[in-house]
């Protein structure tokens, strides 16, 4: 992958909370759950036209992974973007690699 990005290290995250990164010009917003895992989506929410996924609820629903837009409740999976009550809305997925602490995500 070469269009890995460092940005941030891994105990700057929150654990099951969402944090916002400007990430080559991208609205990121990242979040780490409570096993390690950390997912990286868009941070704008196309119902709500703002940059709000950041600071989103995270969850399990429907065996998915997801965070809940602040302002319409919308579910975003973490690992895809996807929208589970409109299948037609997606927001972008970034790919993450952790590596010695540190978070690097892949943007184009």
């Amino acid at each position: 992958m070469t269009n890995l990005v460092k940005v941030c290290a891994v105990e700057d995250l929150q654990t099951n909370m969402g944090v916002g990164a400007l990430v080559k010009g991208e609205q990121i917003a990242l979040f780490k759950l409570a096993n390690g895992d950390v997912f990286a989506i868009g941070n704008f929410d196309p119902f709500s036209e703002a940059n709000v996924l950041s600071r989103g609820i995270v969850g399990d629903l429907k065996g998915h992974k997801v965070v809940a837009s602040p302002i319409y409740k919308h579910h975003y999976k973490l690992d895809s973007g996807e929208c589970l009550e409109d299948e037609t809305v997606k927001v972008p997925a970034y790919q993450v690699v952790v590596k010695e602490g540190v978070v690097f995500v892949a943007v184009a």
